[in-house]
């Protein structure tokens, strides 16, 4: 099958998990997305907080990869002595991907990085939850009144489509509620913790193998869960919640002898992420809960997540895919350049 090629030269601001998994698909994967699909994928501009490169007939992936692992980008012919709003303000491209590092208190810088790029016609792939968590219904106006696409798919559960299967897949059912495992760092953790570890060994574990953060606070307190649970909201129910909306307790009080009683009850422990309407009122809640083996969730364990949509019309759906790693999430940034490319085609 041929298509008609369509090229779109991306922006990143941030290369960290996020823009390099999306370098390394595009390294390898770059003909079959021009062959499969008719999209002509080029990376013209790279700006982190170190180092900005710029070329508008395109930047390399793979030495791209290479370069910024050894450190020696800044040195390139086409370096660039620009900050993410100087390269934003300059750039010739058709997409800002914003893989900043998230601020779930205020959604900046990345929210005005986004606003800017907007503002001049460009559309915007963000992977930062904070802009969504926090900006979500003004930031999809101003993408209907520039006519540019907001795409957030890489903000739940990484590159599994849950957010494209609610408020895309499932248009036409009311959904009713919203239930998940969000976050794999914790259900990392009470998964080893049921084969027998305390919290502090398990913890341990999951930040020997970079599954947790030097300082996990984020993650095993449900900062990270609640952010997510507001975004679930926000797009899927069209509430106006933000993360301090969320009631929120983290997993650092289960014990052994909690996990034990849920075992011998025919129960599991699970950081869940709740979303549900009451008459016209969303509520949201992240909290450790019992669930039932035979439960959908129940039987995700590791660093999977999964989430369960109950509707009206199709009754509880649920989805189970990986929810962080860097391909994996670049993979969320080329869906939505797809979804892009579809709607353009129109």
């Amino acid at each position: 099958m041929t298509h008609e090629h369509s090229t779109y030269r991306l922006a990143l601001v941030g290369f960290g998990s996020v823009g390099r998994g999306l370098a390394e698909i595009l390294s390898l994967h770059r003909r079959r997305l021009q062959e499969r699909y008719g999209v002509d994928v080029r990376i013209v501009a790279v700006c982190t907080r170190r180092w900005c490169v710029y070329d508008p007939g395109g930047i390399d992936a793979a030495a791209l990869l290479q370069s910024a692992a050894s450190g020696a980008v800044g040195g390139w012919d086409c370096a660039r002595a620009w900050s993410a709003d100087e390269m934003i303000a300059s750039v010739d491209a058709d997409v800002l991907v914003e893989a900043s590092p998230t601020d779930m208190t205020t959604g900046e810088p990345a929210t005005g990085y986004i606003r800017a790029a907007m503002a001049r016609g460009m559309h915007v792939i963000t992977s930062n939850k904070g802009p969504i968590a926090l900006h979500f219904a003004e930031l999809r106006r101003l993408a209907q009144e520039r006519g540019v696409l907001l795409g957030f798919e890489a903000t739940v559960m990484a590159g599994t489509p849950a957010l494209r299967l609610g408020w895309s897949d499932l248009a036409g059912c009311e959904i009713q509620e919203v239930r998940g495992i969000v976050n794999g760092t914790t259900n990392f953790i009470l998964s080893a913790m049921e084969r027998g570890m305390d919290y502090a060994s398990a913890l341990a574990e999951a930040q020997r193998l970079g599954y947790a953060e030097a300082d996990p606070t984020g993650d095993v307190e449900g900062y990270d869960a609640a952010g997510k649970a507001a975004i679930l909201a926000n797009v899927l129910m069209d509430a106006h919640l933000t993360p301090m909306d969320v009631e929120r307790e983290g997993i650092t009080g289960i014990t052994p002898d909690m996990v034990a009683a849920a075992t011998a009850a025919g129960e599991r422990w699970k950081l869940i992420a709740r979303v549900w309407r009451d008459a016209q009122v969303v509520h949201a809640v992240v909290r450790p809960m019992r669930l039932r083996i035979d439960h959908p969730l129940a039987g995700v364990a590791g660093v999977t997540n999964a989430l369960t949509i109950s509707t009206d019309l199709l009754g509880d759906v649920t989805i189970i895919g990986p929810g962080a790693g860097g391909v994996a999430t670049g993979f969320a940034i080329i869906s939505d350049l797809l979804a892009l490319h579809r709607m353009r085609k129109k």
